[in-house]
């Protein structure tokens, strides 16, 4: 498992595919790598130690000395900032990468931008990662592009239709019951630019009883509000442990929706398996998994190709952060390939700006017209699918996908079904 501070380095062997600039020969590259290894998000790194080790092996050939220095942030935003100073100051490092939520990737992108270190950013939706360091992403004279920070994944926009597609599916009263965390992504889900503005035109009505603080134990006012407004759909994207928690006490108190689509807390198997029957047909958002059809660029691996060897190597089931984690040291791989020189943050920031690259979550690049104008320089997006939890005979679960209406180059394996 991952210390708060792992250095982790590889010393160069032959030139091969990844060939750096004959300039950049002799130098050591530091690149700085957070994400939340420990507290209430620790799941999204569980990949972390495996995709590091990975990439290493992978540019042994490079030229030069690469060093990966990995910080946690402890799922805390301030020790986010923290790690990210850390790393520009002490560790000298010239690139950031970092993952998972806004709670960490907002305060390392402001930090970083404030340095003028180059960061790629990712496992947040845009609009998130945006109003924590900017503001209203509506109001297009507010944004101001920012010159060291590049961030890829969805936005609100794609989870929206996603949860939207599914539910039409079926039939229900359209009376949706929302949990929405007091935190960044919470927030953002819960405002204009999240889903209350979209749930009018089909005929949708919110019940929202307001923010509620992470790791809350009493979820009783929520189950109580939406058992009275008959919501036969239940949606938010609250922490896992605090989906465990209302979820358990939805059973306890007789609340039994017929959908249940939640984000971020249903992308772990852990989650599910522990609900054991109550995992069954629950629905998320699908950002990866090994049915999606992209290899990676620096190891040539399927999706499906990468989960397994993941598997194999940690004695568990994919999840997936996987790919996102993997595509991240993709991007850096091929940013580093291309800088004129890898040391110099002017030329890193040129070259992750002129990315085109597929990679194991798609094609990344920014600049792209499926992003609105004001944000297109520093925000590229990536496919988006729904998927259901299905439980096995021996006790495990799949994750099916159920919905393709937004990427429909991934192939579903099913359509939703109502819960038990």
């Amino acid at each position: 498992m991952l210390t708060r501070r792992t250095l982790l380095q590889a010393t160069a062997a032959t030139a091969a595919s990844f060939a750096m600039p004959a300039r950049a020969s002799n130098t050591t590259i530091k690149i700085g790598y957070v994400s939340p290894q420990s507290g209430p998000l620790s799941a999204f790194s569980q990949a972390d130690a495996y995709m590091v080790s990975r990439f290493l092996e992978s540019t042994k050939a490079s030229g030069l000395d690469i060093e990966v220095v990995v910080k946690d942030s402890q799922s805390n935003p301030n020790r986010a900032a923290e790690v990210a100073k850390e790393l520009i100051s002490r560790d000298e490092v010239n690139l950031i990468l970092v993952a998972s939520t806004p709670e960490t990737t907002n305060p390392v992108c402001s930090v970083a931008e404030s340095e003028e270190i180059p960061v790629i950013s990712s496992v947040a939706p845009w609009q998130p990662w945006f109003i924590g360091q900017q503001g209203n992403p509506l109001d297009a004279s507010g944004w101001k592009p920012f010159d060291f920070v590049y961030h890829f994944f969805w936005g609100l926009e794609d989870n929206v239709s996603v949860f939207l597609n599914m539910w039409e599916s079926l039939n229900t009263n359209k009376q949706v019951g929302a949990l929405w965390p007091n935190d960044g992504d919470g927030n953002a889900w819960a405002s204009d630019v999240g889903m209350p503005p979209a749930l009018g035109k089909p005929g949708y009505k919110l019940t929202d009883t307001g923010r509620y603080q992470n790791l809350t134990d009493d979820f009783s006012a929520q189950i109580n509000a939406f058992k009275q407004a008959n919501c036969e759909i239940v949606t938010g994207i609250p922490i896992p442990p605090d989906f465990t928690t209302f979820w358990t006490q939805a059973a306890q108190q007789g609340y039994k929706p017929k959908i249940a689509s939640i984000a971020k807390a249903l992308l772990f198997p852990e989650s599910i398996v522990a609900l054991g029957d109550r995992g069954h047909n629950l629905s998320a958002e699908v950002y990866w998994s090994p049915k999606f059809p992209f290899k990676s660029s620096l190891t040539g691996e399927s999706c499906d190709d990468l989960a397994a060897a993941f598997s194999a190597a940690s004695k568990r089931q994919w999840t997936q952060p996987v790919g996102f984690t993997h595509a991240l040291f993709e991007i850096a791989a091929d940013v580093l390939k291309r800088a004129s020189d890898p040391t110099d943050s002017e030329a890193l920031v040129e070259a992750i700006g002129a990315t085109n690259l597929n990679t194991v979550v798609g094609n990344i690049g920014w600049g792209k017209d499926n992003v609105p104008p004001f944000a297109r320089k520093n925000v590229a997006k990536t496919p988006l699918v729904g998927g259901q939890w299905r439980r096995q005979t021996d006790g495990t679960f799949d994750l099916v996908i159920v919905d393709n209406s937004r990427a429909p180059e991934i192939p579903t394996g099913g359509k939703l079904e109502a819960l038990n």
